[in-house]
């Protein structure tokens, strides 16, 4: 990735990556993250590259932290930068809402790269509404140069009015590629002072009653700055207008034509004098947006605030939907309010229907030996399987299916406390070591105190997987210029009072299946941890032994215990033969393990 730090020029570049290029152009000195897609490339860049900007960065035990350690540093007078996905904005929304009371002195950028259609994600939720739920600036870019572009303006927005600013981003901008013109760098600051002005920056009540109403102020005066930011403006021409801001503006832009469009990138607070000249004498309007109705509903209160008598299309009136990404066949919808490029009739389809193929986990995963033992540990006792974000919640399918309530990070041991107290069942608890970290702690030291008899299996695959394999505190860190020791999540756990803790080999089943069913016995907090690495990161890493498992057709009996109990993809059922796919197999003896004949065995 040294190619960001280049002088100048041109590249063709993702739009992470571009916002990361904007970051050394804006001279970011400070830079946090709780790893999550669509925002994930930015924090795997700056792992590589930071030292080397001259750039602090960390990845954080989880957002709330990411948020709390980048205000900080704006409050010391350096510039910047907090990112997460839509649903961390969640776990950080705690300290937001009083840090736009407070303020900042350096420039602050909060990052939510938000999930239409949730491709990797719980939920779509439109984090546009924490602009206006904090009070605090918000900027969207639609394209990878604008991603660059904006993030010098957004901070000298944020500086101008010592606020953090909500730089909101969609998948289909963080992950679109375009051709990035690079402008000069700054020099990065990446130490400051904290001068102590307790009424600003203890938001006790009488100094919020305060800080509210200088809030109040810097809100309205950002209301002016939108009026005359160059990110909204006005292209094309005649009595229909369009209305519309991030990717839903490269849609517009290319497939409809004869209509005047307002675009927007400086999106809350939104310019509302320069929209209702916009509106004034359209025949009507149409307001282009994914998710929801967050600028329609403000046109609306626009035109009647203003006496315009102007029709406005949209999702509220259903000519547009509410639910999921938009693309250019979207905008079909509205052909009959404005011109649209009609598509050529599509290619006809294949007779040949393809199996669906469903997202699995990884031949010679870990987990799948895990589940495999829980499920024979458990046998036909009533037990209530709570899940977590990772992973491992594709344990939620045949033949595991041990996910039976998924919520939030960390939220699968919450829940297992409350199984464990308001019904007879046993509750068993998955989650991640980096989602340990991030929010296991709590509920674990929950269950504790509340007498909560749950089991947690923690299962520790040395990275964080998902998102991408970043580091976390049971790894450690080494990047740069820091090094730290890891943090024994057995040592952890013990520390807190927990009596029953167990570490398994998860490639062991049977000696799992062990350890599971005198957890699942025990009659208090039982912490299983299944200590593996993920083989994905050991390939990274030039650590996998090549190696892998062959079946014995003398030995095999047919019983597909294998594929029953493991269910991994490198294991293949032809006929009457149960095979190994060597191009998938790792020869991690899983499914040895399990086999009634010893008929697998391992070839180097």
């Amino acid at each position: 990735m040294s190619n960001l730090l280049s002088d100048g020029g041109r590249q063709l570049l993702l739009g992470n990556e571009a916002i990361v290029r904007g970051l050394i152009e804006a001279g970011t000195g400070f830079a946090s993250t709780y790893p999550g897609t669509p925002s994930s490339e930015i924090g795997n860049i700056l792992e590589k590259i930071s030292g080397d900007a001259g750039m602090y960065f960390e990845f954080s035990t989880n957002e709330k932290v990411a948020l709390e350690v980048s205000a900080a540093a704006a409050s010391s007078g350096v510039r910047s930068f907090a990112f997460m996905k839509h649903v961390g904005l969640n776990v950080a929304s705690d300290p937001l809402m009083t840090l736009s009371y407070a303020g900042v002195r350096g420039g602050m950028l909060i990052l939510s790269a938000d999930d239409p259609s949730a491709h990797s994600s719980q939920n779509e939720q439109d984090n546009r509404y924490y602009s206006t739920l904090a009070l605090i600036p918000m900027m969207e870019p639609s394209t990878p140069q604008e991603a660059k572009d904006m993030v010098a303006e957004a901070y000298r927005v944020s500086e101008e009015l010592t606020l953090p600013l909500l730089y909101r981003t969609t998948t289909r901008v963080n992950h679109a590629r375009g051709v990035v013109e690079f402008s000069e760098r700054s020099e990065p600051v990446t130490k400051g002072h904290f001068d102590r002005d307790v009424v600003r920056f203890v938001n006790i009540p009488a100094h919020a009653k305060v800080n509210r109403n200088r809030l109040l102020n810097l809100y309205a005066k950002a209301a002016e700055m939108s009026e005359e930011s160059p990110l909204n403006f006005v292209e094309g021409s005649g009595d229909i207008g369009i209305i519309t801001s991030g990717v839903s503006y490269t849609y517009v832009r290319e497939f409809t034509s004869g209509a005047s469009v307002f675009k927007l990138g400086f999106t809350n607070p939104l310019p509302e004098k320069r929209l209702a000249e916009f509106i004034r004498g359209k025949r009507y309007v149409i307001v282009v947006e994914e998710l929801e109705p967050f600028l329609e509903d403000q046109v609306l209160r626009i035109c009647a605030q203003n006496g315009l008598d102007v029709p406005v299309y949209g999702k509220r009136s259903g000519h547009l939907p509410r639910a999921w990404e938009f693309s250019p066949d979207t905008l079909t919808a509205i052909r009959d309010l404005v011109s649209v490029q009609e598509f050529r009739e599509p290619l006809p389809r294949s007779e040949v229907k393809l199996p669906s193929r469903p997202p699995t986990l990884c031949a010679g995963c870990p987990h799948r030996g895990l589940y495999a033992a829980t499920k024979r540990a458990v046998g036909s006792r009533d037990v209530v399987y709570c899940s977590d974000i990772g992973c491992y919640t594709l344990g939620v399918q045949p033949p595991f299916q041990t996910a039976d309530f998924i919520i939030c990070m960390g939220g699968g041991a919450g829940a297992a406390g409350g199984f464990a107290a308001s019904t007879d069942q046993k509750a068993i608890a998955f989650m991640g070591d980096s989602t340990f970290f991030h929010a296991g702690v709590p509920p674990l030291v929950n269950a504790l105190f509340n007498d909560h008899r749950i089991v947690m299996v923690i299962l520790d695959n040395r990275t964080t997987a998902m998102t991408g394999h970043q580091p976390n505190p049971g790894t450690g860190r080494e990047f740069g210029g820091i090094t730290t020791e890891s943090i024994d999540i057995e040592k952890l756990v013990r520390g807190i009072g927990v009596r029953f803790v167990e570490k398994v080999n998860p490639y062991d089943v049977k000696a799992a299946t062990k350890v599971m069913r005198d957890a699942v016995d025990f009659d208090g907090v039982a912490v299983v941890i299944s200590e593996c690495p993920c083989p994905l990161e050991l390939k990274k890493r030039k650590m996998l032994e090549p190696k892998v498992c062959v079946v014995d057709q003398d030995r095999c009996i047919q019983c597909s215990a294998c594929v029953k109990n493991i269910a991994c993809p490198a294991l293949v059922k032809r006929e009457d033969r149960i095979e190994v796919d060597e191009t998938q197999c790792i020869g991690c003896r899983m499914c040895a393990s399990v086999c009634p004949r010893e008929a697998i065995e391992v070839r180097r």
